[in-house]
């Protein structure tokens, strides 16, 4: 459970002069402004449950297959969990693939024993998924053990092939407690942007410590040959982050990549987003990056979006809602997700991706272990 407080919306609503109705809240365009993308949305489905054959719960990551390939579909949602049957985080093993009809199935279960490289510490999936061309499938791992009490490592990036077996891992190089990820590719070349989250938390012991980090991992995909890590560099630091003894940790969590190269990453406890400029081909760090928008629907912000047309979708770790930033900070629209637990909705909502053809977002719901739909 993730206790924060709860922004009284219809309040700040009807102060704005905004409209509030079936739990979506639409802003005020202002002159000259497009209108909101998920404002056009008023539904929310659960597409499937998340839950595979060994129990796994507690589902992170999400992503769009956009191309077939082996065992992946067009169409289909990978999404990846961080707990066991037994509701232990950062023991997670799972991959689940998901169709749009609901058809659910196994893509991948890793286990810890006889992987092809190093992962320190083992297996605890996280909110880390992205599927680069030619159908390479690359996810985080923070392991723990003793229930969930204790971090076992700095964990990895797995790689894994179209068929869901893991042909790589990539360890070190600054990778400590990769948390989440979002990708660009160019031909044969691919840039994997990850946040990370153990770097002190563990010594600070529930304090906060401003050490959370943005690494930009540059990859080379040669043939058939699973993807080179080529260089890696630190382009954000300085980010807050502590262990949590419900939420684990808390830390930099969602990144996506807009329009002229900027970055934008969730700063789950400072509840605000972030930009990092020049991302793809930045030298160094841009520390905390420059803020765009802060407080007001921004409540502990984690799974972060791309919309069409370049706005930024966050789903918040204090309630059950998703929020709609334009670039320039501009907070145009609210949908309320998920209004179980206490307060209402706290911790239920990690990643989400944007449907093909712009038909809605997919989201993960922690409370119920489905994937959802908001269309």
């Amino acid at each position: 459970m993730w206790v924060k407080s709860r922004i009284p919306r219809a309040a700040a609503a009807a102060a704005a002069g905004a409209v509030l109705t079936a739990g979506l809240y639409v802003a005020p365009a202002a002159a000259g402004t497009h209108g909101s993308f998920i404002g056009r949305f008023g539904e929310t489905t659960a597409i499937a449950s998340t839950v595979p054959a060994n129990g796994d719960i507690n589902p992170y990551g999400v992503a769009v297959v956009q191309q077939s390939q082996g065992s992946l579909h067009e169409g289909d949602v990978l999404v990846s969990n961080f707990n066991d049957a037994g509701n232990v985080q950062g023991t997670g093993k799972t991959i689940v693939q998901v169709a749009p009809d609901g058809t659910v199935s196994q893509f991948a279960h890793i286990s810890p024993s006889g992987l092809p490289g190093a992962c320190p510490g083992g297996i605890g999936l996280t909110t880390a998924l992205v599927i680069l061309n030619g159908g390479w499938v690359i996810v985080g791992s923070l392991p723990t053990s003793h229930k969930g009490t204790v971090f076992t490592g700095s964990g990895c990036l797995l790689v894994l092939n179209s068929e869901g077996k893991v042909v790589e891992t990539f360890f070190g190089h600054g990778i400590n407690g990769p948390w989440d990820m979002t990708a660009a590719q160019a031909g044969p070349f691919a840039d994997l942007f990850v946040t990370n989250v153990l770097n002190g938390t563990v010594a600070a012991a529930g304090q906060v410590v401003h050490r959370g980090t943005v690494l930009r991992l540059t990859l080379g995909t040669f043939g058939d040959a699973p993807p080179r890590l080529l260089t890696t560099t630190r382009i954000g630091s300085g980010f807050a982050e502590r262990t949590d003894p419900a939420a684990l940790v808390i830390g930099p969590t969602g990144v996506g990549l807009g329009t002229g190269g900027t970055l934008y990453v969730a700063d789950t406890l400072a509840s605000r987003i972030a930009a990092i400029p020049g991302a793809v081909t930045r030298p160094d760090s841009a520390g905390r990056g420059t803020t765009v928008s802060t407080g007001h629907a921004l409540n502990g912000p984690l799974g972060l979006a791309i919309a069409p047309g370049g706005d930024v979708l966050t789903v918040n770790s204090g309630d059950g809602f998703i929020v709609e930033t334009t670039p320039s900070g501009q907070q145009v629209a609210t949908h309320l997700l998920d209004s179980s637990g206490s307060p209402p909705g706290a911790g239920a909502l990690f990643g989400l991706a944007v449907a093909p053809h712009g038909a809605g977002v997919y989201y993960v719901d922690d409370a119920t272990n489905t994937l959802n739909l908001l269309h």
